[in-house]
């Protein structure tokens, strides 16, 4: 029997689609685009069917993006992202939770197609089996959302023969089975949830309570447009901003090989900081690179930001501001390391009088000593004008971030000169002023390289714990061993150095027994400072190493095939060949140029001089 619905007449969500699903068996429904208003009807509805409900939306990937499962998901998490599904009116935030719900039990599936696989699916159709085990099937103009069923005028055509089901039936089964239909993304079914349970915070210090990293950058623009962060991009932001927020600050140079992402890691540690705490953060880069790190913050981070371009400010917006180096319009600013290098006294010394959330300098390894050179490890530096300002500024610094991807462009001793300037007002880093670590960096590198060993004899054990003592590591670094020794010492948080007279009474105690085994077991080459406070990751370690919490590897393979590489693939460039020959018989025979035999002429004179004789009569 057929049945008509109009919207001028009843509530279709009501009057036909919540009565029609009530203790309905299951429910196949070939839907409009997919968006997140196609959830907000469905799942109120669906949740009193007693079996499944299947939709089969359309998308606007392409189909070639269904090539592999990554280009799908980038496609679909794009899609879901750019409909601001966050944006979901709050009293619907509940409904959201139980939708979530029926989309992890696999009792609500989704699949969605390409919407040029068969141009728009602009059909809507869908069976309902009902409670009884009958089944009706309907046709219609309506879609699946809150305004299609609720507020627009749309019209419904009702239809339980058998005929009109198994048509509406085949062509639901037509699109469900389809090779190019992809289930819904785990990025989207989790981003549900999270909206769900979503909280907008107006007051930071309400976030300062209970500070969470992935709350401040869920909504950014490297998760809702690009592709989130990688693993251990995670890993080094919440290092940084755990530390930061302890009494001594975050102090670590960050030296991952290129393209690995160091400048979005820095920047996101930048802006958390800058949440956390009330002073500047202040960005040294190179001349280079000081637009692209406002541009990445921009685009990446929705990241207000400064840069000083010798004379005025510029904001993320090119709204200039005629105000001096030390009167940034933001809270972040960035500016050349030409500045310093070049020596501008008068910029340094208003930088220098400022006090600092955090400090962040890309590329350096330019700040170095001049005395480099074989046997001159043990020498007092004698620093160039960056690295001599670093010192400074690192005595103004809550924390302090370097970066490079070259901490030893020749000789050891360049990182250590870069553990120097992070150490400063900082015993975490290298220890206090007597530490070892501090007076002796030929010893220190040499027991850390493997080119000399130390003594593990008891008459060496107070030798042996003047590397350990002073800097004592911090609990985190291993909470059985240091953190018991530190619980067992009572030592402060922000402590690092055990006075040599409590080494001493501590020989023949059980602390005494653990430093020995701690000794024994490689602590210089395990835990020492260089290792604590420069985090370096290759490609090749993270694509070659499972992450133990998912069985993945920290970073995913990108297969590379390269062309051309093998004889039979090369290009034979026959007009090349004797466009060269052409160029040197003219060179070396017309009149009025330089003579010079066709080896001397440089690779501009002879595109110059090629490109001229296009121009003249042939001879």
């Amino acid at each position: 029997m057929i049945k008509r619905y109009s919207s001028r007449e009843v509530r279709l969500d009501k009057q036909f689609l919540h009565d029609k699903l009530h203790n309905a068996r299951s429910y196949d429904r070939i839907a409009g685009y997919f968006s997140s208003s196609v959830l907000e009807v469905a799942g109120e509805a669906i949740d009193s069917i007693s079996g499944k409900a299947r939709l089969v939306c359309n998308s606007q990937i392409e189909k070639e993006d269904c090539e592999t499962a990554t280009a799908v998901s980038s496609a679909l998490r794009r899609e879901w992202c750019e409909n601001e599904p966050e944006k979901v009116c709050a009293s619907l935030l509940p409904r959201w939770k139980r939708l979530y719900e029926l989309l992890k039990s696999g009792k609500l599936e989704i699949k969605v197609l390409p919407n040029n696989v068969f141009g728009l699916v602009h059909g809507k159709a869908g069976i309902i089996t009902l409670s009884d085990g009958s089944k009706t099937s309907f046709m219609g103009s309506v879609n699946e959302t809150l305004s299609a069923w609720r507020w627009n005028y749309e019209m419904i055509w009702e239809d339980n023969s058998i005929e009109a089901i198994e048509w509406v039936q085949r062509e639901f089964d037509y699109f469900w089975q389809h090779p190019l239909a992809i289930p819904l993304p785990d990025f989207v079914i989790k981003d549900i949830a999270r909206i769900s349970e979503r909280e907008v915070i107006d007051d930071i210090a309400r976030w300062k309570e209970r500070p969470e990293v992935a709350q401040t950058v869920v909504e950014s623009p490297v998760y809702r447009e690009e592709m989130g962060l990688w693993e251990h991009q995670k890993y080094f932001v919440d290092m940084l901003f755990r530390n930061h927020r302890k009494s001594y600050g975050a102090r670590f140079l960050l030296a991952d090989q290129v393209g690995l992402g160091k400048t979005i890691q820095l920047a996101l540690s930048a802006q958390l900081m800058a949440l956390w705490g009330s002073k500047p953060i202040l960005i040294i880069v190179p001349k280079t690179l000081i637009w692209q790190w406002q541009e990445e913050m921009r685009d990446f981070l929705d990241m207000p930001s400064a840069v000083y371009n010798g004379k005025e400010w510029v904001d993320e917006n090119g709204v200039r501001y005629p105000f001096g180096i030390s009167k940034c319009p933001r809270r972040v600013g960035i500016l050349s390391q030409g500045m310093i290098v070049h020596g501008r006294e008068e910029y340094c010394e208003e930088l220098l009088s400022l006090q600092y959330e955090c400090v962040v300098v890309d590329e350096a390894h330019r700040a170095r000593r001049k005395n480099l050179g074989d046997d001159k490890e043990n020498r007092k530096p004698e620093p160039n004008n960056l690295y001599d300002f670093l010192l400074k500024i690192s005595l103004r610094t809550h924390s302090m971030l370097l970066a490079t991807a070259t901490p030893v462009q020749m000789y050891p001793i360049e990182a250590w000169d870069l553990l120097n300037i992070l150490s400063q007002k900082n015993d975490s880093v290298l220890g206090s002023d007597l530490s070892k670590w501090r007076k002796e960096p030929k010893k220190a590198l040499d027991l850390v390289m493997g080119r000399t060993h130390s003594d593990n004899s008891s008459a060496d054990w107070f030798e042996q714990c003047e590397w350990l003592r002073n800097p004592f590591p911090a609990s985190e670094e291993d909470e059985m061993t240091f953190g018991g020794i530190r619980r067992r010492l009572r030592m402060k948080e922000d402590e690092f150095i055990i006075k040599p007279e409590r080494i001493k009474s501590m020989q023949n105690s059980p602390e005494g027994r653990k430093i020995s085994r701690i000794l024994e077991s490689g602590f210089i080459q395990n835990h020492n400072p260089f290792l604590r406070h420069i985090v370096r990751r290759t490609r090749d370690f993270l694509e070659n190493n499972n992450n133990p919490e998912t069985g993945e590897p920290y970073l995913k393979k990108i297969e590379v095939v390269l062309m051309g590489e093998k004889d039979g693939e090369a290009i034979q460039l026959v007009f090349m060949r004797a466009a060269i020959s052409r160029v040197s018989f003219l060179m070396e025979n017309t009149t009025g140029i330089p003579k010079k035999t066709s080896s001397e002429w440089s690779g501009q004179e002879r595109f110059g001089f090629l490109w001229a004789q296009t121009r003249l009569p042939r001879d």
